[in-house]
């Protein structure tokens, strides 16, 4: 009865779309206009994802430090490397580019060489005061040269702020107002107003001034992000498209794939805007991901209906067997993708959970636009001529089947060695897989802000904050001498690291202190003695209020204090050596029952988010293949089945992650997603196969060769035509400028042609060689629904319940 309710199930779905047809076309009409209005509520996002929980102990230490000392990634640097700068024109001009930046409201101070001051000490009242280096606004060529020399030679406190250790490089800091830091107002100062200030500067002044610091870093890198989705939707579609007509040779049937598959992408953009979501490198894949996925149906579907008019003529009655014989299909099919992607859903990143959900929305709604748009319209059309029709009869196609065939009944111990010898490799080539977790490392390397991090990392040891919180569990304890020796003795471990920059820390100022004590003699940059420092505090006292870098360094308690050192662009494998260096120094340097220190920033967030999402991944491919397994359990009713469904469609993963190790494509957030990606797509072929094959077993009266011939033969053309347009349709990311999204596509259109091969080839082998254990009814039982509805199926409905 369930096949009679299967059948009678989707004729009434057939009865109701051909129907209503004008009614559907109404509804599509209007959802996609309601959708197209959420557009406006798609915003980009303007900070770094965010890979773990708000509750995850290294999220709450980040916040924590947030609380006292605000946004730390607040800091645009604009370097030169230029002699010339040090003559009057350019360096008058350049000390009017930076007066003129600090009269936009996103720019809270800048620290640039014009307007650099320097601590002098005075007597009456005793008291530092930062006064001007420079006493002229335009100094002529010889106050330039004694101010230059000064700067490299007697104001220590400088360096690596103002001017670099390594050579004459200068850069201006811009400190950004923290409250704008992450909001539209950054992308709008940088884009329009920075970088076109800083063009200008150039042309007039022949100067190459490099840009560089996390805001500035995230603001250009949103901006591509942003201009690929564009790109990305145009060549998938030109990709799928050109694929399509090659293979089906009809306009007409390219442009009713093309526009259906456009209706969904802007139903995906809707989506996101529906649920107010961020556009981030994941979610900007899934327009283009949609067309990629949305073709696969348009092939089934059309296939299916040139098939039926081919067969009798009858334009209705073919119309009808489309819904009704493909309806379960791809249904099933586009239920285990979506599963795939939904996976992401369950875990406990907000990053990975709105990809999941939008993801896995999108995929049944394609589908659910494929099976409504592609009969109403063609309904409305002449039927196709016979030339539309040759492709089904193809030779080379034939030839690809005989070559399948051959290789299955002839060449089976081939196929099992090859995949042993896969497996092995494959095997081998895990275990040299990496993790990284670099925030530059998918960055485009071909783009000018780019090459600038990378100077900046050569001239001043790195771009990406990593901070140390000092809490010395008492008010006013960071100024405590014995305080500041124990942090001077971890800044000088923190310098003997290549990767780290040198600190920034409250210590600077009271070294400089020192020095300003003596009359500015740079011997004596270092931190006073104790007796020194009953010299010096009648002097400090007017400091802690005036000087700006008391605040970014030191609460108002007095009680933490941060020590801001700069990272060069390091992997998860060296990052974690870095820390575990630092933490017995820690421990060492800062007893831990009068102080609690921690560690944390940017790099290190980023670091351990990338862990935390290769964990939560490992789950979510694994709950992916329980989901699948329980969803073929149901449809087969077979254990046996299951397990030999699910080998040709784990293997591929192997050879992917193997590929991966030996090519040093390392496992981060972007190629991770490869793996549920993948299987929820390939096993669409598994099931395509096995549903044919079970039907062929009824209808050849359980003779297992006859049905795996005959299955390898009737799916084998709508595998290879799906699997060609998925492996060029994810081929596309590869135009990518993003290294994470060119290896995604790689690897997912590699890993979806492995398992086209091995559902062709591996499956049909493992089914012909384990026919004795398998080929029975007990262990086919009866499945719970037909995937593939057959003509016996039609005729038995049509004799039990043909109003149903």
């Amino acid at each position: 009865m369930h096949k009679i309710f299967s059948f009678g199930f989707w004729n009434s779905i057939a009865r109701l779309i051909l129907r209503n047809r004008i009614t559907i076309i109404v509804i599509i009409a209007i959802a996609t206009f309601l959708l197209s209005t959420q557009w406006k509520n798609m915003r980009f996002s303007y900070t770094e994802a965010n890979l773990m929980p708000d509750d995850h102990p290294v999220n709450i230490s980040y916040n924590d430090f947030l609380n006292k000392f605000g946004e730390e990634g607040n800091l645009i640097l604009l370097g030169v490397q230029d002699s010339a700068l040090f003559t009057p024109e350019k360096f008058n001009a350049w000390n009017k580019l930076t007066k003129k930046l600090t009269e936009y409201p996103e720019v809270d101070h800048i620290i640039s060489p014009a307007s650099l001051k320097e601590l002098k000490k005075f007597e009456d009242p005793k008291r530092f005061e930062m006064v001007p280096a420079l006493e002229q606004e335009e100094p002529d060529s010889s106050e330039l040269e004694e101010f230059e020399n000064k700067l490299f030679t007697e104001l220590p406190f400088y360096e690596n702020l103002v001017y670099s250790s390594h050579s004459n490089t200068i850069q201006s800091a811009l400190y950004l107002n923290k409250e704008l830091v992450n909001t539209k107002a950054r992308k709008i100062f940088v884009l329009e107003e920075l970088d076109p200030l800083i063009q200008e500067f150039e042309e007039k002044y022949d100067i190459d001034v490099r840009v560089s610091g996390m805001p500035y870093i995230r603001t250009l890198n949103a901006q591509n992000i942003v201009d690929e989705i564009g790109l990305f939707i145009l060549a998938a579609l030109m990709v799928t498209s050109l694929i399509f007509f090659f293979f089906f040779r009809s306009i007409r049937a390219t442009f009713i794939s093309m526009f259906t598959v456009c209706i969904g992408v802007m139903w995906a953009f809707g989506v996101i805007g529906l649920l107010h979501y961020e556009i981030t490198i994941l979610t900007a894949l899934i327009p283009p991901l949609i067309i990629v996925i949305g073709i696969p149906n348009c092939i089934f579907l059309i296939n299916k209906y040139q098939q039926e008019i081919k067969k009798h003529g009858n334009q209705a009655k073919s119309l009808q067997r489309v819904i009704t014989k493909v309806g379960n299909a791809t249904l099933m099919t586009n239920l285990t993708t979506a599963s795939g992607f939904a996976t992401f859903i369950l875990t406990d990143s907000q990053l990975l959970r709105e990809f999941g959900v939008v993801a896995s929305i999108n995929i049944i709604a394609i589908f659910v636009l494929s099976l409504l748009i592609i009969p109403i319209i063609y309904s409305y059309l002449k039927p196709p001529k016979d030339r539309h029709l040759k492709h089904l009869t193809k030779k080379w196609i034939g030839g690809f089947v005989d070559w399948m065939e051959n290789m299955v009944r002839n060449h089976r111990i081939a196929i099992y060695i090859s995949s042993i010898v896969l497996l092995v490799a494959s095997i081998i080539g895990i275990y040299t897989i990496k993790i990284s977790g670099s925030i530059l490392e998918d960055m485009p390397k071909n783009t000018t802000f780019y090459k600038d991090v990378k100077f900046f990392e050569s001239e001043f040891d790195g771009v990406m904050p990593l901070e140390i919180l000092i809490d010395t569990k008492r008010p006013k304890g960071v100024m405590k001498l014995s305080t500041l020796k124990r942090m001077d003795e971890l800044e000088q471990f923190i310098q003997d690291i290549p990767e780290l920059s040198k600190p920034l820390s409250v210590n600077r100022l009271v070294k400089y202190s020192k020095q300003a004590y003596y009359n500015g003699n740079p011997k004596y940059y270092q931190l006073p003695s104790s007796q020194e420092r009953n010299f010096i505090m009648p002097y400090a006292k007017s400091l802690s209020s005036n000087e700006g870098i008391m605040q970014s360094y030191v609460d108002s308690t007095g009680q933490y204090a941060r020590i801001t050192t700069f990272m060069k662009d390091v992997g998860t494998e060296k990052m974690e050596e870095i820390e575990n260096d630092l933490l017995p120094q820690i421990q060492k340097i800062f007893p831990e029952d009068r102080y609690d220190i921690t560690i944390t920033g940017k790099a290190l967030l980023f670091q351990k988010g990338t862990n935390y999402l290769v964990k939560n991944l490992i789950i979510s491919l694994g709950l992916a293949i329980l989901l699948i397994a329980i969803l073929m359990a149901w449809m087969f009713r077979s254990f046996r089945m299951i397990v030999i469904s699910l080998v040709p469609n784990l293997l591929p993963l192997l050879v992917t992650a193997g590929v991966m190790g030996f090519l040093g494509v390392p496992i981060k957030p972007s190629t991770i997603l490869v793996f549920s990606i993948a299987f929820g797509i390939s096993v669409d072929d598994t099931i395509h196969f096995l549903a044919k094959y079970r039907q062929e077993l009824k209808a050849n009266n359980w003779k297992i060769k006859r049905s795996v011939y005959a299955s390898l033969r009737e799916t084998g053309v709508s595998m290879f035509y799906t699997s060609i347009v998925l492996f060029f349709g994810f081929s596309v990311f590869m135009i990518s400028s993003f290294g994470g999204t060119v290896a995604l596509g790689g690897l997912v259109s590699a890993t979806l042609l492995f398992a086209m091969l091995a559902n062709l080839l591996l499956l049909p082998s493992l089914l012909l060689s384990l026919e004795r254990s398998i080929a029975n009814k007990e262990v086919l039982k009866e499945p719970a629904m037909n995937i593939i509805e057959s003509e016996e199926d039609e005729q038995e409905y049509n004799s039990n319940g043909q109003k149903n």
